[in-house]
């Protein structure tokens, strides 16, 4: 991209596609990207009080969706609702879930203990793509997730190769 476009495209607040891995999407203009780190894409803080990290761990890395999925599930105590969807987006399998209940983090012996945070939500979507899966992860108070449902959905729709 020239140095003029990629001028024009910030100077006037256009979103531009992040990406990973052969895909790309477009997130909602109102998160902000605070760039990658070891195996996050990318993290959006969401305003005022949730954040959505996309995940990639490689090719062939980051464990099955279903392994995902039921780790995801045993982050709530208790787990108030899950629904867990599976579909297809631009050629690619896409699992999808929302979660609700109490939730507890990442947990596991590298991270850092968390309080329990109750009334909280994660929408999930796991892309299955040509050079490994992508995780999207987005948690939150339960009416921060909610008002932003439809943004996330529409990123996660979004996905396409490059």
């Amino acid at each position: 991209m020239g140095r003029t476009l990629l001028f024009a495209a910030v100077f006037c607040g256009a979103m531009l596609a992040d990406g990973v891995a052969g895909l790309q999407w477009t997130a909602p203009s109102s998160w902000k990207n605070e760039g990658s780190r070891p195996t996050r894409a990318a993290t959006y803080k969401v305003p005022p009080d949730a954040e959505c990290i996309a995940y990639y761990f490689g090719q062939g890395q980051g464990g099955s969706v279903d392994a995902n999925v039921q780790r995801w599930k045993g982050q709530f105590e208790p787990l108030k609702s899950a629904d867990v969807k599976k579909k297809t987006v631009h050629g690619m399998p896409l699992t999808t879930l929302d979660l609700s209940g109490t939730y507890t983090g990442m947990g596991g012996p590298m991270m850092q203990s968390k309080s329990p945070e109750p009334n909280s939500r994660m929408l999930g979507a796991i892309v299955e793509g040509p050079q490994g899966s992508i995780f999207f992860k987005f948690t939150g108070p339960n009416k921060t997730v909610t008002a932003n449902q439809a943004a996330f959905d529409k990123m996660v729709n979004s996905i396409a190769k490059k």
